[in-house]
């Protein structure tokens, strides 16, 4: 496996994953909305990211897009100490909450078993903390953690991302150990 600590060319889909587990869902959403749609293809992830690319018809300077997209999402700084909602997440969390009647709710943040790779993250609105919360403060939103769950979730950055293939929350976290070759599950 490589041991840099960048995307390159010539890493497979799959040792990109395991490589960043702490940020595949934003990087599986970046090769997905630069049209590799089968990132989470197991078929696919044996393939080089130039590989993959290529086969997708894309132009060597789309390559270097991409590939430049990546690693900015690498550079991108994580607080540790805290639950951070991006800009986006914070709107998208207030338009839904709305449609859905919870104005004014807060956001309950927590993982379950489930997946392919260990963990899934639960999101979900909230009224009040129960007696075991912890709560953080981000965007002017209150998200709710459950005691138990800080040592898995804390550091996490909630970002909200739309594409070709859907549209949705997706977590950077500086916890993970591994990931999933798609990039929607996680292990600690």
């Amino acid at each position: 496996m490589t041991t840099t600590q960048t995307v390159t060319f010539d890493m497979t889909i799959a040792e990109i994953f395991s490589t960043f587990p702490h940020k595949s869902q934003k990087l599986a959403q970046a090769m997905t909305n630069a049209g590799l749609h089968c990132t989470s293809c197991s078929a696919a992830t044996w393939e080089t990211l130039e590989a993959g690319m290529l086969g997708h018809g894309m132009k060597q300077e789309e390559c270097q897009k991409l590939l430049n997209k990546l690693n900015a999402i690498l550079e991108e700084e994580q607080d540790l100490e805290t639950i951070t909602l991006t800009p986006r997440a914070a709107e998208k969390f207030r338009l839904f909450a709305k449609e859905d009647g919870k104005e004014g709710c807060g956001l309950r943040f927590a993982d379950t078993a489930g997946g392919c790779g260990g963990f899934q993250y639960v999101l979900d609105f909230e009224e009040k903390p129960t007696d075991n919360d912890v709560i953080f403060e981000s965007e002017g939103i209150k998200i709710f953690i459950t005691q138990g769950m800080l040592g898995r979730l804390l550091g996490c950055v909630i970002d909200y991302v739309d594409g070709l293939q859907g549209a949705g929350f997706k977590i950077s976290n500086p916890n993970v150990k591994s990931s999933c070759s798609c990039g929607t599950s996680q292990g600690y």
